[in-house]
C-alpha cells in the first residue's frame, strides 16, 4: 500500500509539473470584439442563427478592419514565441537547395523548371540542340512580392507557340498569355477571367479553354455555376470566342473541360455537375461542322479518353469497375454497350498514363505505388522496378519518345528523378537533391488500426530511428478524407524540420479518399461523412494507445476538406488533442454551396436543401454550428488567405469568431490570415516558410516547450 501511495504521489507530481509547464508558456490574450447580428435561416422549419454572417462580405471595410485586428492579435502572440525565429532560419536553410524538374521536349527545345533554392517561384529554362541554356519564363518577375505565379503552360504540338496562365494573389481566376517560342514575344491579346481550365491547342490556329461568366458581386466569393467551353482563335478578340459547349445545356455543368487528342483528330469534352462523375462527349475535328457525339450520357461515373489510335478510343472509367479499368471502343459507336476491356479492373485502384507507345498502369496498394507496363494490344510487358516503397509519378511521354522521366519519393526520402528506357525497362538516377537532411536517420512505418465500426484503416507514421515510445513525443496527425483524393508518401521540407525536432508525423488514409477506389470514397460521403471523422479520431487514439504520443503532445492538422476534418474532430472530441491546426477549411456546411463553385462539392457533402434528413446530418457536424459554450477547446491556429476563392475565408472567419466567443479554457484561439494569398497553390516560398515557422512554433509552444526540443546546430 505504501508503494502504491508513493507511486500515486510521483504520478501526481509529474502531472503537476506538466500542468505548470503549460501554464508557464501561457500568454494572456485579449481578442478583438466581434459584433453579433441577428441573422436567422430556416431549414425545414428549424431556425438556425448565423450571428457572424456579416463576415462573409469580403469587400466591406468592416470585414477588412476585423481581419487587421485579428492579425494584430495573432502576430503579437506569434512574435513572442521564443524559438519562432530559430524555426524560420532552419526552414530557410533546409529549403535552400537547388530543385529541378524532369525535362520535356517541345519543338526545337528541351524545357525544365529550376529553383536555385529560395526563389519564390520556380523558373522555366530551356536548352537548344547545341546545349545553350536560357530562361524562357521567370514568374519571379511577374510581381515584386512573388504572389503572382505561373499556373499552367501548354505548347502547340510543333512547339512554336506556348500559352501560359498566371494566378494573381492565389486566385483561381486566371489570365492567359500566348508567346512565340522562338522570339518569346507575345502573340495576340491577354485573355482574362478564365477559371478551372487548362489550354488545349488545335494546331497553331487557336485553343480551347473553359470559364464561367463573371459573377455578380464579389468575384472572390459570389457563386459561379455554369461552366462553358470556348474556342479562341489567335488574332481575334476574346469577346468573339465561340462557345463550344455549355451555352444551351439544360442541365448546368459546373465543371467543363476540353482536350484535343495528341493526333489532333478529336476534341474530348467532359461535363460534370460535381467533383465526382462526368458526362463524356466527342467531336471529330477533321470534319468541318461535325456534331458533338455523346459517349456517356450520365454523370454517375468518372470516364475520360486517355488515348486513341485513329478511331479506336481508349477510355479510363470506373463504370462497372469501382477500382477503374481501361476499355476500347470505336469512335463511330462509342457508347458503353460497345466497350471492350483492355486493362480489366483489379483489386487495386488504377491510375494510368501513356508514353513511347505503351500504357503505364499505376496501381495503389495500401497507398503505395506499383507500376505495370502494357503494349497497345493489352499485353503485360513488365512490372516496373521502382527504387523502393513510396510514390512514383510522371510516367508520361509523347508516342515517339524512347525515354521518359519519373519521380520517386516517400515521407523521409526527398523526391528524385529517374530516367526510364521504355523499350528495355531500365531505370537510372537522373537527379537527386543535395539537401541538408539525413534521411537515413528516419523511418516510416505503415500500420493498420481499427475505426469505430470495425473498418481497418492504414496510417503511415514517420519518426527518428530509436524514438522512445513514451507518450511524450510531439506529434502531428494529418488527414484529408474526401473527394476521392489519395494521400501517398511524399517528402516535405517542412515536415523534415518537424522530424528533426523529435516530432512524429502521422498520415491517416481515411475513408472518403481514393486509396481503395470508389467504395472507399463513397463510404466517406454525404450521410456517411461521420465515418471520416471516426477514422481520424481512431487514428489519434491509436497513436496515444501505442505511446507514440499523448493528448498533451498531439496536434491535428488538415487543409480544405481536411480543414473541415480538423474542425469537426476538435468540436466532437476537444479533449483528444492539445493543438488544432485547421487550414482553409470548409467550416459552414449549411452555406458552403452558396459560395463560388462550392455547389460542385455536393457529391461528397450533400446540401442543407436536399432533405430534412440531410440538413440535420450536416448541422450535426458542421464546425461553425457546433462550437459550444463552456467547452475547453484545444489551442487553435486557424489559417486562411484573404484571396481564397475556392474555400472562401468567411468559413474560417466565422469559425474563429465562434471559438473566441465560446472558449472556456485558457488555450489560445487565433486566426492567421495571409494577405494577397489564396487556397495555397502558387504561394511564394518566403510566405510558406513564414507560415510553417508560425505553425510549428505555435504547436510546440502550446505543448509546453519554452525552447526547441532539439537544439539547432550553430
Amino acid at each position: 500500500m505504501k508503494n502504491l501511495c508513493y507511486g500515486a504521489l510521483i504520478l501526481s507530481l509529474i502531472a503537476c509539473n506538466e500542468t505548470s509547464k503549460k501554464e508557464e508558456t501561457a500568454m494572456k490574450i485579449e481578442y478583438p470584439t466581434t459584433k453579433k447580428e441577428v441573422v436567422t435561416d430556416t431549414f425545414f422549419g428549424v431556425a438556425v442563427e448565423d450571428p457572424y454572417r456579416w463576415l462573409e462580405d469580403d469587400r466591406s471595410d468592416e470585414t477588412a478592419a476585423w481581419v487587421k485586428e485579428e492579425n494584430n492579435v495573432t502576430f503579437d502572440y506569434l512574435n513572442k514565441i521564443p524559438f519562432r525565429k530559430d524555426l524560420k532560419e532552419r526552414l530557410e536553410k533546409l529549403w535552400n537547395y537547388e530543385k529541378i524538374s524532369a525535362p520535356f521536349e517541345r519543338g526545337d527545345y528541351t524545357y525544365f523548371y529550376k529553383n536555385d533554392g529560395l526563389q519564390n517561384q520556380s523558373v522555366l529554362y530551356r536548352k537548344d540542340a547545341s546545349g545553350n541554356e536560357e530562361i524562357f519564363l521567370d514568374p519571379n518577375t511577374f510581381a515584386e512580392d512573388g504572389t503572382t505565379s505561373l499556373a499552367g503552360l501548354s505548347f502547340t504540338k510543333d512547339g512554336s507557340l506556348a500559352a501560359y496562365s498566371i494566378s494573381e494573389g492565389g486566385s483561381d481566376w486566371r489570365k492567359v498569355i500566348v508567346l512565340n517560342t522562338a522570339t518569346k514575344e507575345q502573340v495576340g491579346d491577354t485573355l482574362t477571367d478564365i477559371k478551372f481550365s487548362g489550354v488545349s491547342w488545335k494546331g497553331t490556329e487557336g485553343f480551347f479553354y473553359s470559364s464561367y461568366d463573371k459573377p455578380d458581386g464579389s468575384e472572390l466569393s459570389a457563386k459561379t455555376d455554369q461552366h462553358k467551353l470556348y474556342y479562341h482563335k489567335l488574332g481575334t478578340p476574346q469577346t468573339e470566342d465561340a462557345v463550344i459547349f455549355g451555352a444551351t445545356d439544360a442541365e448546368k455543368s459546373r465543371y467543363v473541360g476540353g482536350s484535343v487528342t495528341e493526333d489532333q483528330k478529336y476534341l474530348v469534352i467532359t461535363a460534370a455537375v460535381s467533383t465526382y462523375g462526368n458526362k463524356l462527349f466527342l467531336k471529330d475535328l477533321t470534319q468541318p461542322n461535325s456534331k458533338i457525339i455523346t459517349v456517356v450520357d450520365n454523370a454517375d461515373n468518372d470516364s475520360y479518353v486517355i488515348e486513341n489510335e485513329g478511331s479506336k478510343l481508349f477510355i479510363v472509367t470506373d463504370y462497372d469497375a469501382p477500382n477503374k479499368r481501361i476499355v476500347t471502343v470505336d469512335a463511330a459507336n462509342p457508347t458503353p454497350e460497345n466497350w471492350k476491356d483492355f486493362i480489366p479492373e483489379t483489386e487495386f485502384t488504377l491510375s494510368p498514363s501513356t508514353g513511347g507507345g505503351y500504357f503505364f498502369a499505376s496501381y495503389m496498394k495500401d497507398a503505395i505505388d506499383q507500376v505495370k507496363q502494357y503494349d497497345y494490344d493489352g499485353n503485360l510487358v513488365r512490372e516496373v522496378e521502382l527504387p523502393g516503397l513510396g510514390t512514383a509519378g510522371g510516367f508520361g511521354a509523347k508516342k515517339e519518345e524512347t525515354t521518359l522521366y519519373y519521380s520517386f519519393t516517400n515521407y523521409n526520402t526527398p523526391s528524385s528523378i529517374y530516367t526510364y528506357d521504355i523499350a528495355e525497362g531500365t531505370s537510372e538516377l537522373y537527379w537527386s537533391p543535395k539537401i541538408d537532411f539525413n534521411s537515413d536517420a528516419y523511418e516510416s512505418k505503415q500500420v493498420f488500426y481499427t475505426s469505430k465500426d470495425g473498418t481497418k484503416v492504414p496510417m503511415m507514421i514517420t519518426y527518428k530511428k530509436g524514438t522512445e515510445l513514451n507518450g511524450k513525443n510531439p506529434t502531428i496527425l494529418y488527414g484529408y478524407g474526401g473527394f476521392n483524393i489519395s494521400l501517398t508518401p511524399s517528402f516535405s521540407v517542412t515536415n523534415a524540420v518537424w522530424l528533426e525536432q523529435g516530432g512524429v508525423y502521422a498520415v491517416a488514409n481515411l475513408r472518403g479518399g481514393g486509396e481503395y477506389g470508389k467504395k472507399w470514397h463513397v463510404a466517406g460521403t454525404k450521410m456517411q461523412k461521420q465515418n471520416v471523422f471516426d477514422d481520424f479520431i481512431a487514428a489519434a487514439e491509436y497513436l496515444i494507445d501505442e505511446k507514440y504520443t499523448s493528448s498533451d503532445y498531439l496536434a491535428i492538422r488538415g487543409g480544405s476538406n481536411g480543414g473541415l476534418l480538423v474542425g469537426a474532430t476538435m468540436t466532437q472530441r476537444p479533449d483528444l488533442m492539445q493543438v488544432a491546426l485547421p487550414a482553409v477549411g470548409v467550416m459552414d456546411m449549411l452555406r458552403y454551396h452558396t459560395f463560388t463553385a462550392g455547389a460542385g462539392w455536393a457529391y461528397d457533402y450533400g446540401t442543407a436543401e436536399d432533405s430534412k434528413e440531410m440538413f440535420e446530418y450536416l448541422k450535426g457536424y458542421s464546425p461553425v454550428q457546433n462550437v459550444k459554450e463552456g467547452t475547453k477547446y484545444p489551442a487553435t491556429l486557424v489559417t486562411t488567405g484573404d484571396h481564397d476563392d475556392r474555400v472562401v475565408p468567411a468559413h474560417s472567419f466565422k469559425f474563429a469568431a465562434q471559438l473566441q466567443a465560446k472558449q472556456a479554457g485558457e488555450a489560445p484561439v487565433l486566426i492567421r490570415i495571409e494577405t494577397n494569398a489564396g487556397h495555397g497553390a502558387g504561394t511564394p516560398i518566403s510566405k510558406t516558410i513564414e507560415q510553417y515557422a508560425d505553425i510549428f512554433g505555435f504547436t510546440l509552444y502550446n505543448m509546453g516547450y519554452k525552447e526547441l526540443p532539439v537544439k539547432l546546430a550553430e
